[in-house]
């Protein structure tokens, strides 16, 4: 078998608050492996969104491991990571996140441009499926807040990449939209063979991934 795109070996993170001191990660295990999507899921304040940002790179450990396709990451500088990010890693906000000066089709190529890569037949079918293929030209601030989660959804898999991390990507959507947006978003996925972590609060939402962890106390749970 492959090495997993993401391995955390007894992860713990942990934050100090004046004489406090929080462990929101601890000695947790995790690995994700080419083609799976798990469901992150806990109360607010568990860490759900720390360990995306673990993965990320937007923050480190406080003591243990994390290996991206086999290699550990405690070396990496802000060239290792710049390039993992900007090759292999989508990312969905739940804020959406766009260049607002920018129109929809600027947005969705922001990431290909960042790997000297243009415009596709895979763009093409992403703005089709995602139903966005009329607005590429219209300014993102104009568009309703489902069709700026569509686009960021578009912006995120335009480069193809390996893994997918998606924090509360239907926080802000209705529930018919959110699970709309879930069902592309899982399909677009599937199709473009990446891997996907969804941190969210829906139960709903998690049942579309292979395997749900929940995260309290600083464990993950079956």
């Amino acid at each position: 078998m492959t090495d997993p795109i993401v391995q955390l070996s007894q992860a713990t993170k942990q934050f100090i608050d004046g004489k406090d001191r929080h462990c929101v990660l601890d000695q947790v295990d995790f690995s994700l492996h080419a083609g799976q999507s798990v469901a992150l899921t806990g109360a607010s304040g568990s860490g759900k969104s720390t360990l995306l940002n673990v993965i990320a790179g937007f923050e480190s450990l406080s003591s243990g491991v994390l290996a991206i396709n086999g290699e550990s990451v405690e070396q990496w500088k802000d060239p290792q990571w710049s390039l993992f990010r900007h090759r292999k890693l989508g990312v969905v906000f739940q804020q959406f996140n766009l260049l607002t000066p920018l129109n929809v089709r600027q947005n969705i190529s922001f990431p290909l441009s960042l790997n000297n890569q243009k415009w596709s037949e895979w763009c093409d079918h992403l703005v089709k499926k995602l139903e966005i293929d009329g607005l590429l030209d219209r300014h993102v601030a104009s568009l309703s807040g489902g069709q700026q989660q569509r686009v960021a959804i578009a912006r995120s898999l335009a480069h193809k990449p390996a893994l997918l991390l998606a924090d509360e990507p239907t926080g802000n959507l209705d529930q018919q939209a959110g699970l709309e947006v879930m069902r592309l978003l899982t399909e677009i996925s599937s199709e473009g063979e990446t891997s996907v972590v969804l941190v969210t609060h829906s139960s709903e939402c998690a049942d579309f991934m292979d395997t749900r962890y929940h995260l309290s106390n600083g464990q993950l749970h079956d």
